[in-house]
């Protein structure tokens, strides 16, 4: 993917291994795109309107901007390679994503940012939740030629882990050669609270409830950077209806 200068462009890419990614609304079809790893069980009427490929590298030139969010949903394994390069000054590139897993899926995202020039902006978001035996490995490198000066590039992973049987393994790192910059990468793992489901149960929520509600807060930072209305509801849905399937089985 090219964006030329001065473009403005945002990508929605959906890889779920057991149904259609979207309704059939028209007004969805051209912006949730299907990735190939979905497993064969994209199978929308309208699948012509849906870009099949997830792609590799992204390239930004000066004063473009580029917004790509992945979500990846039970049922999938996937290997996802993503390297971004800003090569213009004033580029921007924001990758946002978050994985849902609940069985023994496997999941691998590889997300290389390249700063080239200075005066370029970007950050990277991934927020996951693992369950079952799942396995999933993240790596985030941001790289800052020596030129890049007045860089801002900001990377950070968290995960919640649901059982024991499930793993992760996160590498967030800073390669930084030039010196005036602003960058930081961070990554936690972790469980559910539970002083916080007590205290929504004590106000009458479920269990069950409590920890959905938990789970799509916990995801909502991602979602929110799906700009159409229409489609941020959709796809919440679609999140709240496989975290309340993965409760049930845990």
């Amino acid at each position: 993917m090219h964006i030329t200068r001065g473009d403005k462009v945002h990508r929605i890419y959906v890889l779920d291994g057991h149904r259609t990614c979207c309704s059939d609304d028209p007004r969805l079809a051209p912006k949730v795109l299907s990735h190939p790893l979905a497993g064969g069980g994209m199978s929308s009427p309208q699948s012509s309107h849906y870009d099949q490929e997830l792609p590799q590298q992204i390239v930004v030139e000066g004063d473009a901007r580029v917004d790509v969010v992945v979500l990846v949903f039970p049922g999938v394994s996937a290997d996802i390679k993503l390297d971004v390069h800003l090569v213009g000054e004033g580029a921007e590139a924001n990758v946002y994503g978050a994985y849902v897993c609940g069985g023994e899926e496997k999941v691998k995202i590889a997300v290389d940012m390249y700063h080239d020039l200075p005066h370029c902006n970007s950050r990277q978001l991934f927020k996951g939740i693992a369950g079952g035996v799942s396995k999933v490995d993240f790596y985030g490198k941001i790289i800052v030629a020596q030129d890049a000066q007045r860089t801002e590039a900001y990377q950070e992973n968290h995960n919640i882990l649901l059982t024991d049987g499930a793993k992760v393994d996160t590498k967030p790192q800073l390669e930084i050669y030039a010196d005036d910059v602003k960058c930081s990468h961070g990554a936690t793992i972790g469980r559910l609270n539970e002083e916080e489901q007590f205290y929504m149960r004590s106000r009458g929520i479920s269990l069950e409830d409590a920890k959905v509600l938990q789970m799509i807060s916990f995801i909502a930072p991602v979602l929110e950077h799906v700009e159409d209305e229409v489609q941020r509801e959709e796809l919440t849905s679609m999140i709240e209806s496989d975290i309340r399937n993965i409760i049930r089985n845990v």
